[in-house]
């Protein structure tokens, strides 16, 4: 194939996981000839990079792939990711998609694009669970603004009733320790002084490996690394927060920064125990808690399933308090959907959609309540925050260690920066503050 002038397209669904492969396949294809266009314009071709984590997810990947055909009739439309290999017969039933390529072949995508002619089958899956040791993928690290994403795992083993990922992401696989930290010391000469470690599991990091690594001992590893300033760690479930984790978190302070997302999804005892979920509502708190005691200003933003199967209101209400109690700077709320191949799936239960509904919007409006309440406790005090991007009117804005954004008044700091700033005030969900001094 003639590489001179082609164009290629991305459009990436659902986790930074997804993000991260996708810029991996595009950095390759730009370095054998291919030009980036944006999805939005006409491309030779368009892969997008699926997510199948709820219907919706699942629905909004039909309909770009449908809308990269209408822009151009003439393109190769691909379609990877999770929804790829949970679902390729039902995709290859959509006439606008030409390859269907699995994440059990998704790092090879590059090779597969550029012998694409002799391509005799339009779907490229094979069983994710065959996969045994993680795929690398070569260097080509996400970046959002000054901070990069490194993967360090892929795959869960623990098969949570309602979600479908497992057979998207297949088992447990974790990075050996040596390629993770040959990334970093690669990224921290290009400048990088930020890095938040993602996986489809972090706290299953090193189950797999023939030695005693596991993520507290990758982060102990990854803060001594010359030139890492700050590691922000990815989502993680309550009960891998271990009082060895919270001791790393203390002792390393100055480069671990203070804020987890949790996989919560609920803090109700019957509903986390259908849900397969390996603690309880007393652990979850317990853990939360126990950190925040430990680790000054800690926060914690979190995602929650409501209306899950045979959750009451009762259930539901018992969900709200550990949250309010705990105290979180943001959540991201979702109304339970069937996934097929799960557990959940066969329930009988199933809540009511305004019942869902409403139940969302009360905890949209404790998110909000939480929120003000956890950013006003920073008036008056200094934050350290890394400069992401200065506006044209002066002011810089970035976030803070424990991610809370905030916007500097009359910036003289640059972009990659890190800089002192005394917070004065709050705008909806942006904290205010003006400069005391950059980082020596």
């Amino acid at each position: 194939m003639n590489f001179n002038n082609k164009k290629v397209a991305f459009y990436t669904l659902g986790c930074k996981v997804n993000q991260y492969e996708s810029e991996s396949i595009k950095n390759q294809l730009i370095k054998i000839g291919y030009e980036e266009e944006n999805f939005e314009n006409k491309s030779d071709i368009y892969i997008v990079n699926s997510c199948t984590v709820t219907s919706i997810a699942d629905k909004k990947t039909r309909n770009v792939l449908r809308r990269a055909k209408k822009m151009n009739p003439e393109s190769i439309v691909i379609v990877t990711g999770c929804y790829a290999q949970t679902n390729s017969k039902e995709l290859l039933e959509i006439e606008e998609i030409d390859f269907v390529v699995g994440n059990s072949n998704k790092s090879g995508l590059v090779d597969f694009i550029q012998d694409i002619e002799n391509k005799k089958s339009k779907v490229l899956t094979e069983n994710i669970f065959e996969e045994r040791t993680y795929e690398e993928y070569e260097f080509a690290t996400l970046r959002e603004m000054s901070r990069a994403y490194i993967k360090i795992q892929d795959g869960c083993n623990n098969f949570c009733s309602y979600c479908k990922i497992p057979f998207g992401r297949g088992k447990s696989r974790s990075r050996s320790l040596e390629s993770i930290c040959k990334e970093i010391e690669v990224l921290t000469k290009e400048g990088f002084k930020e890095f938040i470690i993602i996986g489809i599991n972090l706290g299953a990091y090193g189950e797999d490996l023939d030695s005693d690594i596991n993520l507290e001992t990758l982060l102990e590893t990854v803060v001594k690394l010359e030139g890492v300033e700050r590691v922000r760690i990815g989502s993680m479930y309550p009960d891998k927060i271990s009082d060895r984790f919270i001791e790393i978190m203390r002792e390393n302070s100055n480069k671990l920064m203070p804020h987890l997302h949790i996989s919560l999804q609920s803090c109700d005892n019957t509903v986390l125990e259908r849900m397969r979920r390996n603690y309880g509502a007393e652990l979850i708190q317990e853990r939360l808690l126990k950190l925040r005691e430990n680790v000054e200003n800690m926060e914690y933003t979190a995602d929650v399933i409501v209306g899950f199967p045979g959750e009451t209101d009762e259930m539901f209400n018992n969900t709200y308090e550990v949250i309010k109690s705990i105290g979180f700077s943001d959540l991201h709320v979702f109304q339970y959907s069937d996934r097929e191949k799960t557990l959940a799936n066969t329930f009988t239960d199933k809540i009511d959609g305004n019942v869902k509904k409403k139940r969302a919007e009360v905890l949209e409006t404790l998110r909000k309540e939480m929120g003000k309440e956890r950013r006003e406790k920073y008036i008056g005090k200094e934050l350290e925050v890394l400069v992401e991007e200065i506006k044209e009117d002066g002011c810089s804005y970035g976030y803070s260690q424990n991610y809370l954004r905030v916007k500097t008044l009359e910036a003289t700091a640059g972009v990659n920066e890190l800089v002192k700033v005394e917070i004065s005030n709050l705008e909806k969900e942006l904290l205010i503050g003006n400069e005391k001094g950059k980082r020596v």
